[in-house]
């Protein structure tokens, strides 16, 4: 067997198959064009990659796992699947479920003897993927997002919607209302809103203490346990702790509120972390590598709230023009650094407002990971404000 990839994913299948071979694109002059033999493809390679197009016999991680497989609910869509594969796994490892997938461990290294495997699935894996499927898919709302790695929007789409396709009668999908005319044999549940969730499962939202977005995430969260065992735990919901980075507020030395959104890596995430302070003037830090996605819908948002921008990263430049283009204040700062420094100066107290790190773009450009972005924005933060 040969594995395409060396990373975490390929590194974990190559300790369960220590005699498969791993490839990348800097030993590619070894690799066998002509052979038939098992490859399996790390989902952060695209479909573009020259290997990936020379492979005859090629399959998903989730396909090669396939048999070992419990009872699998995976979690897709653009935005809310890492908290809502994190709520889930809150509710249901007391009943002996583990997560992975695309967080956390990776399928390979998860425990098969567990009773529930809640995955975490990306575009990527699903791409890759002809035959595994599971018996339960929360697909939360697709937006643009990884173009480059796809190519297009539509593709994008087609990936997150595959499951579908291959699902039987037993199986269940609870879906956006969108896709209503797509065709799978699954049990199908449809929805626009947190509203129809809780009416379809017949969930008391009063109950629950999460604000949009991490109310649609924990609502499908708990369709899921009432969907299993016919149980709503609320206390146990509203015990769950989320991660860093994710609209996590905070006040500085003189009490003015900053939120660290830097898990927003898209135009949508950014869209929906708006809608929480569309009360208050905003002081908005955007940009990085937008992943060739489109930035209009964004401006088309922006042009209702009362903003001022700080434009930072590899898109500035682009960001600064439709700023102009739709007449909303801007500053070209390009570094995160100079936009906390320049909020700070500009900070009208006698507005409610807050300051927002919620940059629709990935963060590879100048930092490491999304995480060293928000690290470093409260350090700045600390510098300037206290």
């Amino acid at each position: 067997m040969r594995i395409l990839g060396k990373g975490k994913t390929a590194l974990s299948i190559k300790e369960v198959y220590k005699e498969a071979s791993l490839y990348d694109d800097a030993n590619k002059e070894e690799y066998n064009n002509s052979s038939d033999e098992l490859t399996v493809v790390s989902p952060g390679i695209p479909p573009h990659n020259i290997l990936v197009q020379n492979t005859k016999n090629l399959i998903s991680e989730y396909d090669l796992f396939y048999e070992k497989m419990p009872f699998t609910v995976w979690i897709s869509g653009t935005n809310g699947k890492t908290t809502t594969t994190q709520m889930l796994q809150h509710l249901l490892k007391d009943k002996g479920s583990v997560c992975g997938g695309n967080i956390g461990t990776p399928v390979a290294t998860l425990n098969s003897e567990a009773k529930i495997w809640i995955l975490e699935t990306s575009s990527f894996t699903l791409h890759y993927t002809n035959q595994a499927k599971p018996n339960i898919y929360i697909l939360l709302p697709i937006s643009d997002d990884h173009l480059s790695w796809h190519g297009s929007f539509i593709d994008y789409e087609q990936s997150k919607l595959k499951p579908l396709s291959l699902m039987s009668k037993n199986d269940i999908a609870i879906i956006p209302s969108k896709y209503k005319d797509y065709k799978t044999n699954a049990n199908a549940y449809y929805y626009n809103s947190s509203q129809d969730i809780s009416e379809l499962f017949n969930i008391d939202r009063s109950k629950i203490n999460f604000k949009e977005p991490f109310l649609m995430d924990s609502l499908l969260s708990l369709s899921v346990t009432k969907l299993l065992d016919n149980t709503l735990d609320y206390k146990l919901m509203n015990s769950f702790v989320q991660d860093p980075h994710k609209l996590e507020e905070f006040n500085d030395a003189q009490n003015r509120l900053w939120v660290d959104d830097s898990k927003a890596t898209n135009v949508d995430a950014t869209i929906q972390a708006l809608k929480t302070y569309k009360e208050n003037f905003i002081y908005l830090i955007l940009g990085g590598d937008d992943k060739g996605a489109n930035l209009i819908p964004l401006f088309e948002t922006l042009v209702h709230y009362d903003v001022q921008l700080y434009l930072i990263g590899k898109n500035s430049a682009d960001l600064n023009e439709l700023s102009k283009k739709f007449n909303i204040n801007a500053k070209k700062v390009d570094f995160l650094k100079k936009a906390v420094e320049e909020i700070d100066k500009d900070y009208n107290t006698s507005k409610a407002s807050v300051c927002m790190l919620s940059p629709a773009a990935a963060s590879l450009d100048q930092f490491s990971s999304y995480k060293e972005r928000g690290e470093k924005f409260k350090e700045f933060i600390h510098s300037f404000c206290y």
